[in-house]
């Protein structure tokens, strides 16, 4: 037999602890934990540095892998030798107050230019009211009003005098003015009396009386011409008196930004806005012309205040920022509202900043699953990129929801570099689906998730000293570091690379930990590691446990023992969250007269998928080939899995199935204490499959559940002797002759182990050497060719 057994040298790639010059890793230095990341880690530095349109950057790696942290770490150095960007104010706009203006600052300046407004309107607040109550201006409004009074007075008396020499009486009612006639001694005559005169009398005293009365109306209606010019001088007096007030304050400001020309129009504005508005600067008690006020806001004076929507007073470099929850608010900002007077209002102060203005002038960074499940978080952000404009608007005025008056804050110029962190078949779904997205996203990152094994021991060590610092986790031991690297190439199934999903290094290491304390460690030990290992697998395995009783009680039928024909042991793998562990199936052919079908019944049932569809296909393609070139394929086959119930996906059994339907045709029984996994091509060829260590593993619980005999074992594909890192209970038992694994590069390798006869191959006249196994496959063919064609003559 040319297959012996793989030696346990092959099965498991020690870590060399002779190359770990260290006893614990708090001798080792820090290391980025960027180890083994150098493609992904020059693009995400070509895009942060490329300052073009478009130029943005999709980190895509799955979820655990580190990459938020080196993209972080990257993105922190580039900001750092960054300038700070400019602050941004939202000021109130005088003229059209539901459309703030923006003002754009240097960095810490916003900060001064608030501070700088509140305090104009402290000292306002102050010097308005006491200019406004000082002897001056009392003195003026004063005689103003006096004026006006003594004019009205002095009018009045003048009708009096008037009216008294044509002794007629004026004299005030409760509705007003009234004329009487008097007489010579301007004593009011009573009505018998005046009936009493002439008629010629009547008539001349009546006829004054309408004069004076005509005199008395004009007079009235001057009354409000009057008094309206006397408020226009308290008008004029009250300006006067405020410019003298604001000006005085003011002007200090306007020196200050006179190079600033937006903050300068703002100043200008403000200041004649507090000169028209300066009685609400006074107290409502000393307010001195009560049919001056208006209805006022709970709180007027707000609207000189300044919205600070970004301040990077206490920044040092470019601003980094990770926005968690990126929904429509949270990117492009809000406009809040409050309760006032039964009714909702808002104003420029309650215009809250987003993520975008955060980040502006710097990077933002957004986990891209969270950004597409938000509601129209995603078009908001392609849009505000396209335009280079950060417009705050609420999502119902967006969608045309409501149409009610809201604020429309003048938008703020955006320049950030955005990156996006997601699964690679994020990335590709985008870039298939959505034509705008390479438009916006002209740099992906692709991280992996593993590293080369060679020559990285050291630098793998160093990133575990780093973690366990960050995390401040105990040290690991010599011993310990190399379990580590050991059990990082199990995880990534492949003895010749390192696992680099930092969650999964930083959950082992901070399991150990807990051993090494519970079990009283300075250092986390070899035996700690493993402990997290063995205690991780054991509350994960139920399912496994459950599945493996099922065929140590024969409820699922699994031979260990013994041949059968057209019957053999295939192998699969599990997957169930973090845990994956191999279960083997029993795989079963029969095979008859037919016209060269092979009916795939997991197909049939419709419980195969189409990649184990396609590969049942090309073995009965490869049957065909090879022992029918020169007949007819008379063949009907039919391939299941027994005790299956759920669906059945891949290529990995099609060795299996190929192997089994050959046992069936030849009738040579198959070992059944070896189980077989591999894929087959046309030509024969055994290609590698995945979880192969899980697969391995999987059958030897079964063997050692019903007990091992020595001559159990399990085929495999020659090029899946990479990945293997078994447990070392099965290195022990390969070790000890109990268990076997072997390698096979074709399919006869596989037959000649599974049926004990050579495989058998062609010779010169094309016929295949007489008791080898593919001669009884090939006479069995011929023979089933011979009866149907007797049977079509006979028909015929």
């Amino acid at each position: 037999m040319k297959n012996t057994p793989l030696v346990p040298s092959q099965l498991y790639k020690p870590c060399n602890v002779e190359q770990l010059k260290f006893s614990s890793t708090d001798e080792l230095e820090d290391i980025d934990i960027t180890v083994g990341q150098q493609r992904a880690v020059d693009a995400v530095k070509l895009g942060i540095r490329m300052h073009k349109n478009g130029y943005n950057i999709f980190a895509m790696a799955p979820s655990g892998t580190g990459k938020l942290t080196t993209v972080r770490q990257l993105v922190e150095h580039e900001a750092s030798r960054q300038d700070i960007p400019s602050d941004w104010c939202y000021v109130n706009n005088f003229s059209q107050p539901a459309k703030p203006k923006a003002i754009k600052f240097i960095p810490g300046q916003g900060k001064v230019f608030k501070h700088d407004m509140a305090q104009l309107i402290d000292e306002l607040s102050i010097a308005i009211p006491a200019a406004f109550d000082g002897d001056e201006y009392r003195s003026r409004a004063g005689e103003l009003e006096s004026e006006s009074r003594q004019r009205e007075i002095n009018e009045l008396s003048r009708l009096r005098e008037d009216a008294a020499n044509a002794h007629i009486l004026l004299t005030e009612t409760a509705t007003g003015y009234a004329f009487s006639p008097a007489d010579e001694n301007n004593e009011t005559i009573s009505p018998e009396q005046f009936n009493k005169f002439d008629k010629d009398k009547q008539h001349e005293i009546q006829k004054t009386i309408f004069d004076l009365q005509e005199r008395l109306a004009k007079l009235l209606k001057n009354f409000p011409i009057w008094r309206k010019e006397t408020k226009r001088k308290l008008q004029a007096l009250n300006r006067e008196v405020a410019e003298q007030a604001v000006n005085h304050s003011i002007d200090d400001l306007i020196e200050k930004y006179a190079k600033q020309e937006a903050v300068l129009s703002y100043l200008n504005n403000a200041q004649k806005d507090i000169i028209e508005h300066v009685l609400d600067f006074l107290p409502r008690s000393e307010k001195m012309f009560p049919f001056m006020e208006l209805a006022q806001e709970s709180n007027p004076l707000k609207r000189y205040s300044v919205n600070l929507m970004v301040d990077f007073s206490d920044k040092k470099s470019a601003p980094v920022i990770y926005e968690d929850h990126p929904n429509y608010s949270n990117l492009v900002g809000r406009i809040d509202h409050q309760a006032y007077m039964g009714s909702l209002v808002t104003d420029f102060t309650m215009v809250k900043p987003g993520a975008l203005h955060k980040a502006n002038g710097g990077y933002l960074i957004i986990d891209a699953r969270k950004l597409l499940s938000q509601p129209y978080a995603w078009d908001t952000l392609k849009r505000t990129l396209q335009s280079g404009d950060i417009r705050i608007e609420s999502l119902e005025r967006a969608l045309s929801l409501v149409s009610t008056t809201s604020l429309e804050p003048e938008p703020i110029p955006l320049n950030l570099k955005l990156i996006l962190m997601g699964e690679p078949l994020i990335y590709y779904l985008l870039s298939e689906y959505d034509p705008e997205f390479h438009d916006l996203f002209k740099i992906a990152a692709d991280f992996d998730e593993s590293v080369s094994r060679k020559d990285n021991d050291h630098d793998y060590a160093r990133l575990l000293a780093t973690i366990a610092r960050r995390e401040k986790l105990r040290p690991l031991s010599q011993n310990a570091v190399a379990r580590v690297i050991e059990h990082s190439s199990r995880m990534i199934g492949d003895a010749e690379k390192l696992l680099t999903h930092l969650r999964s290094i930083k959950d082992l290491l901070t399991e150990s930990d807990y051993w090494a304390e519970n079990n009283g460690h300075e250092q986390i030990a070899n035996s700690d590691v493993q402990q997290a290992i063995d205690h991780k697998t054991h509350r994960l395995d139920k399912l496994r446990e459950k599945l493996y009783e099922n065929i140590e009680r024969g409820t699922v039928l699994i031979d260990t023992e013994g041949k059968v024909v057209g019957q053999v042991n295939g192998l699969s793998v599990l997957q169930l969250g973090e845990f994956s562990f191999g279960q083997p199936s029993r795989i079963t052919a029969t095979t008859r007269l037919g016209s060269g079908k092979v009916m795939d019944i997991e197909r049939e049932t419709k419980l195969g998928g189409a990649i184990h569809s396609k590969g049942v296909l090309i073995l009965s393609s490869f049957i065909g080939a090879r022992y029918s070139r020169k007949t007819s394929f008379s063949v009907a086959a039919s391939l299941v899995f027994e005790q299956s119930y759920g669906h059945v996906e891949g290529d990995s059994a099609s060795l299996a199935e190929l192997c089994v339907i050959l046992s069936s045709l030849a009738q040579v029984p198959l070992r059944q204490d070896l189980a077989i996994t591999g894929s087959v091509n046309q030509l024969g060829n055994v290609q590698p499959i995945g979880g192969v260590n899980e697969k391995i593993e999987g059958f030897f619980d079964i063997c050692a559940q019903k007990g091992l005999t020595g001559t159990q074992g399990v085929i495999i594909p020659a090029t899946n002797i990479k990945h293997l890192m078994l447990r070392w209970d099965v290195v022990h038992a390969a070790q000890s002759g109990q268990f076997s694994i072997y390698a096979v590069t074709t399919v006869d390798d596989a037959l000649e182990l599974l049926t004990g006869m050579e495989a058998g191959t062609v010779n010169e006249q094309g016929s295949y050497q007489p008791e080898s196994f593919n001669a009884q496959v090939e006479a069995q063919l011929l023979q089933f060719t011979k009866i149907k064609k007797e049977f079509e003559d006979k028909t015929d």
